[in-house]
């Protein structure tokens, strides 16, 4: 992210991939979603829409086989905002509304904030 703060986007896709790298080598999957979500926010940055929603739905798909609810609110926030930019007002909606709405707590969190930030944006 700090790359990406700087403008250095194909450095930040370099440190992605080496990301990448180490989770392979390793078979630490836990950070695995967050890896690919931000790939796929660079990827939009950079103007590759189809490799961002690629990106992002891989991130979907890995944080629901893990259960890991934060990774899928993140990824779900990112993907709404990407397709909210392509008109796809519906699915935004769809998709993060069906991950906020399984919280029952801890909606002063900067995630479930944001998220709530981004579902009033699609709402107007």
């Amino acid at each position: 992210r700090a790359q990406v703060d700087q403008g250095k986007l194909e450095e930040s896709l370099e440190t992605i991939q080496l990301a990448l790298e180490v989770i392979e080598q390793t078979g630490e999957k836990m950070w695995e979603p967050e890896v690919h979500r931000v790939q796929g926010e660079i990827m939009a940055l950079m103007g590759d829409l189809a490799s961002a929603e690629a990106c992002m739905q891989k991130a979907l798909e890995l944080s629901r086989s893990q259960g890991a609810r934060n990774w899928e609110l993140r990824t779900a926030t990112s993907l709404s905002r990407l397709w909210h930019g392509q008109g796809k007002l519906k699915q935004a909606k769809e998709i993060l509304g069906e991950v906020y709405n399984g919280y029952t707590e801890g909606f002063d969190t900067p995630d479930l904030i944001e998220a709530k930030s981004v579902l009033n944006e699609l709402s107007m």
